[in-house]
């Protein structure tokens, strides 16, 4: 049983894509919901306008007419699936791939056309985010190659300033190479971003100043969610200067840790020893017992808690920070007046580093 025509024009009349009839003198004489839709124009404002009003431009709509009357798209008369724009009423550019045909009347005279129009943009989206993510694995993979000869290197090179540098020049080189090993992980973060945004194909833009306007934002989310993080993390601040501590205090307990302070190594041996703990923030040269002296014997009765370290000293006088990280500290240096930041950015690290082992 075939399909009546009221049947088929109420099909077409719902199509979610385009169809656009014209006469002879290419005014449109039927616009459907589909076009309406998609376009924005509504069928008041488009019926009897020039079908060129739906076009580019003139030369498009002249273009896609020159198509249907040769026999390259598809024979004479007809175009199948051939590419064009269309601008919606609001002004936006919209691909589409036109199948439309000539329509002839009793006498064999072109008497208009009729065409159905599919909206191309989330095709060309998928194709440009599969493209995009193929872009983001090959350039993670060409990156991260070097970037662990870097790595390499950096331990390697560390190695050889405790070993041929003068004392007064281990500080500021270590604190140099922390800060390469830094960026390092700055760019492995943007690679991961990359590659997550590529796997979701969710890409976020923001602006800048140049021709295009708009870049892929792979910058890092620094939200008050991310200081939540750092929520009832339990940390004890050594030091002997009383308003470092309590300046230190205050910046991680507004990030919401709960902080236990001690003035001296001893002090803080004690903490640890009735204080459960997440991290240890200790100065380097203090009376009775320094930074190293603290850090080595927590090595020994407390080898899962982390130790950071800071100074107020431009070199190590007495050798602390070199001797600490030949029994192995991690390479976390702050330098009074310690950024805020910074702090809190390396405190959650260590903390997920050890969550995460």
């Amino acid at each position: 049983m075939g399909l009546s025509q009221e049947t088929l024009e109420r099909l077409i009349a719902r199509s979610t894509d385009i169809v656009v009839a014209t006469d002879r003198a290419g005014r449109v004489v039927y616009y459907n919901d589909g076009a309406s839709r998609i376009l924005g124009y509504r069928t008041a404002e488009i019926l009897g306008a020039k079908v060129v009003t739906l076009y580019r431009d003139l030369a498009e709509a002249q273009r896609v007419m020159k198509a249907m009357r040769g026999d390259g798209h598809g024979g004479q008369g007809i175009v199948e699936t051939f590419q064009t724009t269309f601008r919606a009423k609001s002004g936006e550019e919209i691909p589409v791939a036109i199948s439309g045909t000539l329509l002839y009347d009793g006498q064999g005279a072109e008497d208009g056309t009729i065409g159905f129009a599919k909206d191309l943009r989330e095709i060309l989206r998928k194709d440009q985010l599969a493209t995009v993510g193929e872009v983001a694995v090959g350039l993670s993979h060409e990156i991260n190659n070097p970037l662990g000869v870097i790595v390499n290197q950096l331990e390697l090179l560390e190695r050889d300033v405790f070993t041929l540098a003068r004392d007064c020049d281990v500080s500021v080189e270590c604190e140099r190479i922390d800060a390469m090993r830094r960026e390092v992980g700055r760019i492995s973060g943007v690679l991961s971003r990359l590659g997550a945004q590529a796997e979701s194909e969710t890409y976020e833009t923001i602006d800048y100043v140049g021709p295009s306007g708009r870049m892929i934002d792979l910058r890092e989310k620094r939200t008050a969610p991310a200081l939540q993080q750092l929520a009832g993390v339990r940390v004890l601040v050594v030091d002997d200067d009383l308003g470092i501590c309590q300046s230190v205090k205050e910046i991680l307990e507004t990030a919401g840790c709960a902080v236990s302070t001690a003035h001296d190594g001893a002090e803080g041996l004690r903490c640890v020893e009735s204080t459960p703990l997440d991290v240890v923030l200790s100065d380097v040269v203090m009376p009775e017992m320094d930074g190293y002296e603290l850090y080595t014997t927590m090595r020994k009765t407390h080898p899962e808690l982390p130790v950071l370290m800071m100074t107020g000293f431009h070199y190590d006088r007495d050798h602390v920070i070199k001797r600490s990280r030949l029994e192995g500290l991690e390479g976390v240096i702050f330098k009074k007046p310690v950024d805020p930041n910074r702090l809190i950015e390396v405190i959650l690290e260590t903390v997920g580093s050890r969550k995460s082992g």
